[in-house]
């Protein structure tokens, strides 16, 4: 043990040694695992982070979720004409099914639509995120509210002009000021702001925030632009009882609606309904396959890293012939000029690999600070960094360590006389 804790020793003074007087060169052989290690562990934690707020966000939502529409969000076998013809859900058919399906704890109707510019006084919030829906919604997907509240079932029903607003509009339109009971303008007509969010930090994957969010009763929509327009699309959100099956459900609703539209045996259905554990599937499948992009660009850094790697312990080894020599012929066996160079190699290679997770944690830190969007270097990439690299280290010094072990002694003297 002691043997190999003084070879650990002297190949780390020889490859500080080698830094130090071939800088130039040995900094130009590390580049490559630097450049190959910095690539990795960068996408690494880029998806990493990326896949934490994803995570983060639909946490408040269950993956067991079903969302009933008139077209799928994924690719479908129904051609688009045929999809096209397929009549919207209707807020009617959202209160049958309310009544007709005890597998689902709870629905709400929301309708997608389009953004707006909110106004208060002589302020604006721009490119708004519009969500009417009923207020069953808080029951499916959890809404913090910082001060407030939600509207009721009451105001729901009647469409009254109360807002839930997000913490981003709200700085936005009253600063420091208390924005609850103020009246904003949207749609041109007065509402009075009875909620506000607590802030959430920017969205995933394209989706807006909370922060830039507003809730209102999708009936006040309803009442001023009827249930037929082209920016409306209305949508039916179902929660399962707890313990019930998502497909199971999912058959009841289809049956139910197959029957409530009179859609006859053998007729394909002509709404959709998408599960939202699907949709996380598919967000699984698209990060794997970042990640592996990531390892198949990298790998080419480190290919040339280990090249690198490779050449420098060569020109060591012919460097130090003569003191190989004389090791030998004082009684140093094999495997220890062996373990002497591959512990270098492996050394310099995770020098390199350390100075590339810098470049890693650097850039995280910046652009955490820049972006609303908190980029982690977790201990699991720096494993990863570090394992990759003592592995590049170990392939590219080996054939050097093995040439240096196996030379004559006498020969090697010889040369460096």
């Amino acid at each position: 043990m002691l043997l190999y804790l003084r070879l650990l020793k002297e190949s780390l003074a020889f490859a500080m040694n080698a830094l130090r007087n071939n800088m130039l060169r040995t900094f130009l052989s590390l580049l490559g695992v630097t450049v190959g290690i910095f690539s990795i562990i960068a996408v690494l934690a880029a998806v990493d982070s990326l896949d934490r707020k994803i995570k983060e966000d639909m946490s408040s939502v269950d993956k067991n979720t079903m969302y009933l529409k008139r077209f799928s969000f994924g690719p479908s076998d129904v051609p688009r004409w045929k999809r096209e013809q397929f009549p919207d859900v209707t807020y009617e058919e959202y209160q049958y099914l309310k009544g007709a399906v005890p597998s689902a704890q709870a629905m709400a109707f929301q309708i997608f639509t389009k953004t707006e510019t909110v106004r208060y006084n002589d302020q604006s919030a721009s490119n708004i995120n519009m969500v009417p829906v009923s207020y069953e919604f808080v029951d499916i997907q959890s809404v913090k509210i910082g001060e407030g509240r939600f509207y009721t079932e009451s105001e729901s029903n009647a469409g009254s002009a109360v807002v839930v607003i997000g913490y981003e509009v709200a700085q936005k339109l009253f600063g420091n000021d208390n924005p609850l009971e103020k009246q904003v303008r949207i749609y041109g007509r007065k509402m009075t702001v009875i909620g506000v969010m607590e802030k959430q930090g920017s969205g995933s994957l394209g989706m807006p925030s909370n922060d830039t969010t507003i809730f209102f009763p999708v009936n006040f929509l309803r009442k001023m632009y009827g249930d037929h327009n082209d920016f409306m699309t209305p949508v039916i959100i179902i929660k399962p009882q707890p313990g019930e099956e998502a497909e199971a459900v999912k058959a009841d609703v289809t049956q139910k609606l197959r029957s409530h539209r009179g859609v006859k045996s053998g007729e394909i259905d002509n709404f959709s309904i998408d599960i939202l554990s699907g949709f996380t599937e598919m967000i699984d499948q698209m990060i794997g396959m970042m990640n592996m992009i990531g390892w198949i660009i990298s790998g080419f850094s480190l290919l040339v890293g280990g090249f690198g790697i490779a050449n420098i312990m060569f020109v060591s080894v012919k460097e130090r012939t003569n003191l190989i020599g004389i090791q030998k012929a004082l009684g140093a066996k094999n495997k220890f000029i062996l373990f002497q160079f591959l512990f270098e190699a492996v050394i310099l290679s995770v020098i390199g690999g350390l100075l590339g997770m810098a470049m890693v944690w650097g850039i995280t830190v910046v652009l955490s600070k820049a972006l609303d969007f908190e980029f982690v270097l977790g201990l699991g990439n720096i494993l990863i960094g570090t394992g990759v690299s003592t592995l590049i280290g170990l392939i590219s010094g080996i054939l050097p360590a093995i040439a240096a072990s196996r030379l004559d002694p006498v020969e090697a003297i010889r040369s460096g006389m």
